[in-house]
């Protein structure tokens, strides 16, 4: 499952769960870019609840999307991203440093407050 939420003008957010086919892909894809299309200087709660690897046609759909997504990434500032693997915060702060303008901070989801007031900041 991979639901997106707008949260005000220039927030949004996200909750993955589980593992994406390429059908859910597509929808979530779909749903992301129509929901930040009018953000500007945002912000973005990611919350990984569990994280499984996408099915092969998911991983196809995502990279044939892929000049929209990095596009999209330029319409944010922050990202916290909440969940409780070591490996994923690391990689999405690492991920963070390939963006100039956009600043990736990883929490574990017991910390949701701190990671709403990080976004807030």
């Amino acid at each position: 499952m991979f639901s997106v939420v707008q949260k005000g003008v220039n927030r949004v957010d996200i909750e993955l769960r589980g593992k994406l086919d390429s059908e859910e892909m597509r929808i979530a894809l779909d749903e992301l870019v129509k929901k930040s299309e009018n953000i500007k200087n945002g912000r973005m709660l990611y919350e990984i609840v569990d994280f499984h690897i996408p099915s092969l046609g998911a991983i196809v759909i995502e990279l044939t999307r892929l000049p929209v997504m990095l596009g999209l990434m330029k319409k944010f500032e922050r990202v916290a991203l909440l969940t409780d693997a070591s490996w994923l915060k690391k990689a999405g702060e690492l991920e963070g440093l390939l963006f100039p303008g956009l600043e990736i901070k990883a929490f574990s989801r017991v910390q949701r407050s701190e990671a709403e007031d990080w976004l807030a900041a």
